[in-house]
């Protein structure tokens, strides 16, 4: 699409698209999730990018996620006005029909998306798509829609086949600048930005890196029958695999979901996907302005809101004693996971909690943060806070020195885990302790 040139023609060219846009808008979530759609969720285009046909059947599931953090650097001003952006995003099961979530949360005007797509990768780890796969996406049966501020919407289906453990390239095309990119920062992912409308271009030639974010996307499900429900992994940067091999697909929910795929198609374990919503930094009780709202501010948007959820694995509290000015209360980290716990529950939600990992040599290691991690652990195995414990701490820990991370598993900084330390937490997760009853409410 050529740019229009000239001031007044361009603001008269905007002007005219978001009055169109605003004439279609369609109702829009105030970030609540899949369960809050925009339009009906079976429009669907066929394998032309116009053509409609009618959806799969079968399970809806999560295929990925990430949570979205906050504005990203630098784009308070024009935001993407103007350019294309194509996420990348790896599925952890496969389906026959898609839709994606797009999320506005922390911009400070209306989003317009004017084109956007969704096409499977072409497998060449550049921004090139499959170009059998790539479909329009529509968003209430409109191509066109208007995300306000602080909300998101959700894409009709698409009738695509999208496999498991492969990228898919979602594109978003804006006009206009809604204010500051919602965004998820470590992504350990290569994503992409091209000028101009972009959306349908499946060589990748008009796109250029634009580094580890993922932009405005904050989920994609799929509809099919490799899965049966959805396993949400919550937590820090531990979870976000901050310190992961970039591009390799090597954090522990990846790991997990392998397991899964492979030992769910034998009937070793249930058929499940898995996503990821952990944030770097993030905290369980504190919200922070850079590292996202606290977990149990956010768990109903990126928990409970996912579809088809069964089960919830939690690995937080690290950064409650990290980032805590003062000595950090091992009590309210404890009924912090307590209360997440009661709500999953309230939604037939069965809930696995990880126990602390060690960080001595970590710049914020003190003997008296050693202390707090010691006795949330010591709660979290006697305790009966979850319904199942996975020990990463006895996992990972230095079997000569327990307060540290043993060294073939850390990733260098004394606190994060390398690729090998990944794939042990991976391992360690009971599959079958991921489905069962689930208390009933008194």
């Amino acid at each position: 699409m050529t740019r229009p040139h000239g001031g007044a023609l361009l603001s008269a060219i905007l002007t005219l698209v978001v009055a169109l846009s605003a004439a279609i808008y369609v109702s829009v979530a105030a970030d609540h999730g899949p369960g809050h759609r925009s339009g009906a969720a079976a429009v669907a285009a066929a394998p032309g990018p116009g053509d409609a046909a009618p959806v799969s059947t079968g399970v809806w599931v999560g295929a990925w996620a990430a949570a979205p953090v906050g504005g990203e650097p630098g784009t308070a001003a024009d935001g993407t006005a103007g350019r294309t952006v194509r996420n990348v995003v790896h599925t952890s099961v496969g389906g026959t029909s898609a839709r994606v979530t797009l999320s506005n949360l922390y911009g400070t005007g209306p989003l317009t998306v004017t084109h956007a797509t969704l096409a499977v990768a072409a497998g060449d780890g550049s921004a090139a798509a499959d170009p059998d796969t790539l479909r329009r996406l529509t968003f209430g049966g409109a191509t066109t829609v208007v995300v306000p501020a602080g909300g998101q919407t959700s894409s009709d289906a698409v009738t695509v086949v999208v496999p498991a453990d492969a990228d898919v390239l979602v594109s978003v095309y804006s006009p206009v600048s809604a204010g500051p990119v919602t965004y998820h920062p470590h992504a350990r992912q290569t994503n992409y930005v091209a000028d101009g409308e972009s959306t349908e271009d499946v060589s990748g030639a008009s796109f250029a890196p634009a580094g580890g974010y993922w932009r405005y996307l904050t989920a994609l499900d799929v509809l099919g029958d490799e899965a049966d429900g959805t396993v949400v992994a919550l937590g820090d940067s531990i979870t976000d695999g901050i310190t992961s091999t970039p591009g390799a697909n090597r954090r522990w929910p990846d790991v997990l979901a392998a397991r899964l795929r492979a030992d769910g198609a034998t009937g070793d374990a249930p058929r499940y996907s898995v996503v990821n919503e952990g944030i770097s930094g993030n905290q369980l009780l504190a919200d922070d302005p850079r590292r996202g709202a606290s977990a149990l501010d956010r768990f109903e948007r990126d928990v409970l809101d996912r579809p088809n959820v069964k089960a919830v694995v939690v690995d937080l509290g690290i950064n409650d004693i990290l980032r805590n000015r003062r000595l950090a209360d091992p009590q309210a980290i404890v009924t912090g996971l307590r209360t997440l716990v009661e709500r999953a529950h309230a939604h037939g939600i069965r809930v696995v909690g990880s126990t602390l990992t060690p960080f001595r040599g970590h710049r914020g290691w003190t003997d008296a943060r050693e202390d707090v991690r010691r006795q949330v652990n010591r709660a979290i195995r006697t305790d009966t806070v979850f319904d199942e414990v996975v020990d990463f701490d006895r996992a990972l820990r230095d079997p000569y020195d327990p307060r540290g991370l043993r060294p073939e598993y850390d990733s260098g900084d004394r606190l994060h885990p390398s690729d090998r330390g990944y794939r042990q937490m991976g391992r360690t997760i009971g599959l079958t302790d991921l489905e069962g009853p689930v208390p009933a409410r008194l």
